[in-house]
């Protein structure tokens, strides 16, 4: 007979249960759930600063992403909780990874890449995927495939629904690349995905406005500029985390920022 209170060897902890509750759509909610966590010991810091300090702001995260990339794609709905458990504010920045960074920054496509390097790279995917418990094709079917189009989609829905919004879209394009076997560079697969996440189709020929692609320049410069070389990066003050797998950092940085603010 256990004490009271002790919990039994197969019961799941309270805070998975309330990370299930919270985020019932997201893979690996353990991940979450510690992440959660991590984020929940400084909250008496956080009171403080909210309490005593008018000028206390939320951390600003600069999240550099290419929607084709499966590496952003693992790390996407991860991220996303840790922003929202932070209260960080996201810009979410589409740039153009292959076409404009990699040539500044060393960076080399798929197909131009060593064997070794192109074989070991589908080793980390499939051991990722199966970490994380996502659905992952590691060849889909439309890949190598251009971002373009998808940048553009998630930039205008940013600009007319906000972040949130643009992120939640942003989740559903590398989803419909990695799980979903679908085209990203048709528009009437962005067309479809603008509506499964409740989101005016219009916004597809929205994208093709001039100022959108003047966003989607700006946002590439801006990465060049902040020394992003890769996708997702997420930039906090100047610091730069390149990688998925750099998301526990991301989590200490949010954590210790809050305590300082």
């Amino acid at each position: 007979m256990r004490k009271p209170g002790q919990r039994g060897a197969t019961e799941t902890p309270w805070f998975l249960h309330r990370a299930h509750d919270e985020f019932p759509r997201c893979a690996g909610s353990e991940r979450v759930a510690a992440d959660v966590l991590l984020l929940l010991l400084l909250l008496p810091q956080v009171l403080d600063c909210h309490f005593e300090s008018e000028t206390c702001m939320p951390t600003v995260i600069d999240y550099y992403l290419a929607p084709q990339s499966p590496w952003t794609y693992l790390g996407h709905q991860r991220f996303c909780g840790l922003a929202a458990a932070a209260g960080a504010t996201v810009n979410i920045k589409p740039v153009d990874l292959g076409g404009k960074i990699f040539p500044v920054s060393g960076g080399l496509p798929l197909g131009q890449r060593a064997p070794q390097r192109q074989a070991y790279r589908l080793l980390e995917l499939a051991r990722f995927r199966d970490a994380m418990g996502l659905p992952l094709n590691i060849k889909p079917r439309h890949f190598p495939v251009p971002g373009h189009q998808a940048a553009c989609c998630i930039i205008a829905v940013d600009q007319a629904e906000g972040s949130a919004a643009a992120m939640r879209f942003a989740g559903a394009v590398l989803t419909a690349v990695w799980a979903q076997e679908r085209n990203i560079d048709d528009a009437g697969t962005l067309a479809q995905l603008l509506a499964q996440t409740g989101l005016p189709a219009g916004l597809a020929d929205a994208a093709k406005a001039p100022e959108v692609q003047a966003r989607y320049e700006a946002n590439t410069q801006q990465a060049i500029d902040a020394g992003v070389f890769g996708a997702p990066s997420y930039v906090i003050d100047g610091e730069i985390f390149w990688g998925q797998d750099r998301l526990d950092f991301v989590a200490r940085r949010l954590a210790s920022g809050s305590a300082a603010a």
